[in-house]
């Protein structure tokens, strides 16, 4: 007892050396890093006011169609990446309720005996029941540091979930817009096949009553051939995209109910704007902060190394075997070891540990800081995109129907030989390309939608 007095002295007498200050400032907790440089998003992009509403904004919000909601639902149940997501996060949460039984004693039971004969002599029995009890003494907080640790351990296992999360939606959202793609172009191409097609038998009518030539039978054939195959191409891809978006939802190849390819408009909520606040939902962000919190309480762990180490260790339990002498029947056995630990000289390592610790802290400082600026970039684009597909949809609408006229009045000049098979195939291609464009800008905007929704974090809730 007077041994464990006199341990705990020392300990108390050590920490009085090395000043209450720095003792404090090992048990200091980390405090966020998560701020946003002022005009993050670039001057063109007008900032809203209410960040509290939008901090909880649902992935329902920017993808508002029923049957898309059915399939994000649906992979995320599924899914074999979140699913993994959801262990890794069930395993730090183990690892941290470990780390928080460090601040308690270990206790083990470990018996043991034997039989020993010298010489032909009465075989001695000897028997060992005890019971031990080792425990630290955290006096410095590298325990609790270690406790920490674990704690940013699972809420980066959470931030990970999040993110495999967010990418799943986005990548439902993706090959669903893209089916609607397909379909528009499908569609585009069906009408195309049915008035090329009565293009074709007009123009060989008017080769026919020699008013054209052959040449132009064989050029308006080969582009309506070219159609056709456009036609296969659209559908292959089509089941392509179906079976891609199957593998997503964990399920097995099968036609996907979706609706009409439309312009996307932003959410309502985004209407006035993005709170630059919202960037600390990004998981990136989100995981360059916890990194500094990481290398914050590393920093702590090698502080500590300074200090004493306290471990006290008990022993209780019955035996038969005292030293020299073997004792019928036995009796209670009783030690108390107290012990500490005070680095002197540790060639530099110590130091150099530390200073190590601190700069890594300074080199992800600098990280969070590109992280956000990189993360306000792509709002700014994603926004960009959202605003040019809104702007190009009337005047892409416009165009189709401009040439809609002008195909139908070149086909009845031609029809009358005011206009040769080339002035035909040349408003035929015009519209066909015009209403691909349209459909590839509606396209685009749903996939600024989409780059939005990543940009901002991928809201999930």
């Amino acid at each position: 007892m007077k041994t464990l007095i006199n341990i705990i002295v020392i300990g108390v007498a050590a920490m009085s050396l090395s000043g209450c200050g720095a003792i404090k400032s090992l048990h200091s907790m980390y405090e966020s890093q998560a701020t946003v440089p002022a005009g993050v998003f670039g001057s063109a992009v007008n900032m809203a006011a209410d960040s509290t509403s939008l901090a909880n904004v649902s992935w329902r919000e920017f993808f508002t169609d029923p049957l898309l909601q059915r399939l994000i639902e649906t992979a995320l149940a599924n899914n074999t990446d979140i699913n993994s997501a959801r262990i890794a996060v069930q395993q730090a949460e183990a690892a941290l309720k470990a780390a928080k039984q460090g601040f308690y004693p270990s206790v083990y039971f470990a018996p043991s005996g034997s039989i020993s004969s010298f010489d032909g002599s009465a075989a001695v029995k000897t028997y060992n029941m005890p019971l031990q009890v080792n425990w630290d003494i955290d006096a410095f907080g590298s325990i609790k540091s270690k406790k920490r640790k674990s704690e940013i351990a699972l809420m980066q296992a959470q931030t990970y979930e999040d993110a495999v999360r967010a990418n799943i939606v986005s990548a439902v959202a993706q090959q669903y817009s893209t089916l609607l793609l397909l379909d528009q172009q499908l569609e585009i191409l069906m009408a195309t096949d049915s008035l090329w097609n009565i293009s074709l038998e007009t123009q060989k009518i008017l080769w026919e009553n020699g008013k054209s030539y052959s040449t132009a039978v064989n050029q308006m054939e080969s582009s309506y051939l070219n159609v056709k195959t456009s036609i296969v191409d659209a559908r292959r891809n089509i089941r392509q995209v179906e079976n891609a978006l199957c593998r997503l939802l964990a399920i097995t190849p099968q036609p996907i109910e979706r609706s009409r390819l439309g312009l996307y408009a932003l959410p309502r909520r985004f209407s006035t704007g993005v709170p630059a606040q919202l960037l600390q939902n990004r998981p990136d962000v989100k995981l360059a902060d916890l990194a500094m919190a990481e290398a914050f309480y590393d920093t702590q762990a090698a502080r500590a190394a300074f200090y004493p180490s306290i471990s006290l260790q008990g022993l209780a339990g019955w035996t038969n075997s005292a030293g020299s002498m073997v004792v019928n029947p036995g009796k209670i056995l009783l030690n108390a070891v107290a012990s500490l630990t005070q680095p002197i000289y540790a060639q530099g390592k110590l130091k150099a540990n530390l200073k190590i610790n601190q700069l890594e802290q300074e080199d992800l400082m600098n990280q969070y800081v590109q992280t956000v600026i990189d993360a306000g970039s792509e709002v700014n684009e994603a926004l960009a995109d959202c605003q040019a597909a809104v702007e190009k949809h009337d005047y892409y609408h416009r165009q189709v129907a401009v040439l809609k006229d002008a195909y139908r009045g070149t086909h009845e000049l031609m029809d009358n030989g005011k206009a040769s098979y080339l002035e035909v195939l040349t408003a035929q291609e015009s519209l066909l390309n015009a209403q691909l464009n349209e459909a590839v800008n509606m396209f685009n905007g749903a996939q600024g939608i989409i780059a939005l929704y990543i940009a901002l974090g991928g809201a999930t809730r």
